[in-house]
């Protein structure tokens, strides 16, 4: 395979960001890795410290690049989000109409109307019930407004809930694995009865790279390869399961969050955002696995993954 031009990570240093660089290996020789303090991955990759609220330096980042992935993972913070988003994707879209480069954005679903969750795919009612819910329309909306003006060639990749091997940012890895893993209860919202499937972070990484380099898929959102929905109970016991300890398990109801958030940063963060957890959440990547062929990891080895490597 002829070895292309320079592909660029812009948040290299993420869950994503640091698979995603070894996924773009099988397409190029040359990665550049973006971020506040970028490190290795492969070993020959280019590193640029940037701040991505600084249009010079992202474009300068981004000069001489074919593919540009956006896999910023900010502070989980409405204030930081609401302030730095708008202001990170303008700086992006721009770098990569001036440069003719073409952008990849990993997203996530919170723009989607809480109703429509069961299942959602990528005809799924834009209509958020959150802060931080408008914000990401609001950059999606801004990325799409560009594609469809014919300004650049773009697409989203957008990611459920995730886990996977070793990450440190993911809700059932902080929450689930690491808490039975420590002989401890394992944490869930609202109620352990209802649905809720995650994307695998190999999977995503795999997939967003194959989208980026898949001509025809310029243009489209795209929902990124996840295995069933299981309850909260399911996921649960089968983490304790491979862990081999007991599933002892405490559910935090909405009031509980509600009185934790007076004292507590994160659990304030998460009010809004509990609507996720008190119905059934299937992400629906039929789309992608039909046209890539591509079949998920299934919860069990990506359990087994996440405990042999955690």
């Amino acid at each position: 395979m002829e070895k292309k031009k320079t592909q660029i990570i812009l948040g290299a240093g993420g869950a994503i960001g640091i698979e995603l660089a070894k996924e773009l290996k099988n397409y190029t020789s040359k990665i550049r890795l973006v971020g506040r303090n970028p490190q290795q991955v492969n070993g020959d990759d280019e590193l640029v410290k940037c701040d991505l609220t600084n249009f010079h330096l992202v474009s300068n980042a981004i000069k001489d690049t074919e593919i540009a992935y956006l896999t910023v993972g900010l502070p989980y913070k409405t204030e930081v989000w609401e302030n730095e988003w708008p202001e990170i994707m303008y700086n992006t879209l721009e770098a990569c109409k001036k440069h003719k480069t073409k952008l990849v954005f990993f997203d996530n679903i919170y723009m989607y109307d809480p109703n429509g969750l069961n299942p959602m795919n990528e005809e799924t009612r834009i209509q958020p019930s959150s802060k931080k819910g408008k914000v990401r329309a609001l950059i999606a909306q801004m990325l799409m407004d560009d594609v469809n003006a014919g300004n650049l060639e773009a697409l989203i990749a957008r990611a459920a809930d995730f886990y996977g091997p070793g990450i440190n940012n993911s809700v059932l890895n902080e929450t689930v694995f690491k808490t039975l893993k420590k002989g401890k209860k394992a944490n869930w919202l609202c109620s352990t009865q209802f649905k809720h499937n995650f994307t695998y972070t190999p999977d995503a990484a795999k997939a967003t790279a194959i989208l980026g380099n898949a001509p025809a898929a310029y243009g489209q959102v795209w929902h990124l390869p996840s295995a069933e929905p299981w309850t909260g109970e399911q996921w649960i016991n089968a983490f304790a399961k491979e862990l081999g300890v007991e599933a002892k398990t405490q559910v935090a109801s909405k009031f509980i969050v509600r009185l934790l958030g007076l004292f507590n940063p994160i659990m304030k963060e998460s009010v809004e955002m509990l609507y996720q957890y008190d119905r059934d959440y299937h992400f629906d990547s039929t789309k992608f696995e039909t046209a890539f062929r591509f079949k998920p990891t299934s919860n069990e080895e990506g359990i087994r993954q996440v405990v042999q490597h955690g």
